[in-house]
């Protein structure tokens, strides 16, 4: 199955900016370790399509993993704004500067020295060891999931039994080629062996999938069903001074930590909101809209609140709003702030 796989890569597997495919390899073209573990960092929760222009930018911005090292924190946090799970963006600086102060700016070639970095869990130090260093890992995502799932019709249901789907990856993972087979493997799901529609016919392993045997191809992988979203409600203080608003940073601990934004109350499921977290005593208007955004465990509605003047402490920076884009802000403070000027 590896060689038809291998073979099925050589043709057809993506050609992304950070890889290096078998073509270039002949070439004499070198793996960067540095930009296949920016790109798997971005990549988690989130597109290729989405994540793409952030790697150029941040390629672009810092060429080598010391520069990245070398660059001040909040830099790397606002050129992150837009990208979520931004723990991440603060785990890829601490990431750089150990890399740096420990390894002399080289990455750690194994698997198991990879897992000690912060913000690298199982499947990324499995991905960059094999496909950096071409040591022998069992590289697991949710597409090889998918297609392990078919390929053995495994009736255990994800994310319970997550650990069912990567013993039985092992089995199939090889000693030759382990990073061009665990890239491979991963365009098999992302491209052929989709969710919804899968292209069974192009499949290189259309022969030995269980579930395609029957039909059953989408009924894989079994998932526990998800229970709905809770819903949490807040507010947002947006005070402006000419063309400047005012912006707080919020802890490292906590969802977007690290972050820049407005002040506000606490999110929680209590609908009976206070303005007693407004950052000056002013007369503040209630925007008409809500902001309505979603996050992995739970949907928030926040009322915007805005007012003009000057704040009752210093507890925070004035940001200039024609460089608004320099700040570090999450999406949901971006989608306040255009409320706030309508």
């Amino acid at each position: 199955m590896q060689i038809e796989l291998l073979a099925w890569y050589d043709h057809y597997g993506r050609s992304l900016p950070w890889r290096i495919r078998p073509e270039d390899k002949l070439a004499g073209k070198k793996v960067d370790p540095y930009a296949v573990w920016l790109s798997e960092i971005m990549l988690q929760q989130t597109t290729i399509a989405h994540a793409t222009p952030y790697w150029e930018k941040f390629i672009f911005e810092f060429p080598t993993v010391i520069d990245l090292a070398d660059s001040n924190r909040d830099k790397i946090m606002a050129m992150w704004s837009g990208l979520g799970y931004y723990a991440r963006a603060r785990n890829l600086h601490k990431c750089a500067q150990l890399i740096r102060d420990q390894y002399g700016g080289f990455f750690p070639k194994h698997e198991f020295e990879l897992l000690k970095l912060p913000g690298i869990g199982p499947y990324a130090a499995a991905a960059i060891a094999a496909i950096c260093f071409d040591e022998p890992t069992n590289i697991v995502d949710s597409n090889v999931e998918r297609v392990i799932s078919r390929i053995f019709k495994i009736e255990d249901p994800l994310p319970k039994y997550r650990n069912i789907y990567r013993i039985k990856a092992g089995v199939l993972a090889p000693t030759d080629r382990p990073g061009d087979y665990g890239q491979a493997l991963m365009d098999l799901g992302s491209t052929i062996c989709t969710p919804k529609a899968p292209k069974c016919s192009d499949c290189p392993w259309l022969d030995e999938c269980a579930a395609q045997t029957d039909g059953s191809q989408i009924q894989y992988p079994k998932k526990i069903k998800k229970k709905k979203l809770p819903i949490r409600y807040g507010a947002v203080f947006i005070l402006s001074n000419n063309d400047s608003v005012f912006l707080r940073q919020r802890p490292d601990s906590g969802l977007l930590g690290g972050m820049m934004g407005f002040p506000g109350t606490t999110w929680s499921e209590n609908k009976s909101l206070s303005i007693q977290s407004a950052p000056a005593a002013k007369n503040w208007e209630k925007c008409p809209e809500l902001v309505f955004h979603t996050f992995s465990h739970f949907k928030l509605e926040l009322e915007v609140y805005r007012a003009y003047g000057k704040a009752d402490d210093n507890q925070g920076i004035w940001a200039d709003l024609n460089t608004i884009e320099t700040y570090a802000l999450p999406t949901v403070m971006l989608k306040a702030l255009k409320i706030s000027m309508k």
